[in-house]
């Protein structure tokens, strides 16, 4: 039985308000896949940029090189292409010229076809009091369910 490979974008959540999330395919060269069965990935500073094609690149993701690749192995930081249809490509790329969002990575993973596929969002930067109110919900909510659980 394989593994789950699951690789997230953890901080995404905490410095971006999530609009829509769309799932890509990613084009990989050479021994890029083996290394992320393997676990070997971060998506944790990459994000995502049309070139003048229209064509949607993932940006900054690093994919380690794989051990046992020789002479056949992979730039660790190289650009990759993301795979989409040609109308959610236009929409996004429309939203990111005319509102000023950012296209970010949430999730690497393997599909059961074997494929690999990274869900992007539609995201807005937060501001600095915007972290703040997230902090004290989380804290509330902790605090919460604490007290629930001393009563149960």
């Amino acid at each position: 039985m394989q593994k789950k490979i699951n690789i997230q974008n953890k901080k995404a959540h905490f410095q971006y308000e999530i609009l829509d999330k769309y799932t890509a395919g990613i084009v990989l060269r050479g021994t890029e896949i083996k290394s992320i069965r393997h676990s070997k990935a971060s998506i944790a500073e990459s994000f995502c940029e049309f070139n003048d094609k229209g064509e949607l690149f993932l940006i900054n993701a690093t994919i380690e090189e794989y051990a046992f690749g020789n002479y056949y192995n992979h730039k660790p930081k190289a650009e990759r292409k993301l795979l989409l249809n040609k109308k959610e490509l236009k929409k996004l790329q429309k939203d990111v010229q005319n509102k000023g969002l950012t296209i970010i990575p949430l999730r690497l993973f393997i599909n059961e076809k074997g494929f690999a596929k990274v869900i992007i969002a539609l995201a807005k930067g937060k501001k600095l009091y915007d972290k703040r109110e997230t902090i004290k919900d989380r804290d509330n909510k902790r605090d919460l369910d604490r007290i629930k659980k001393a009563y149960n």
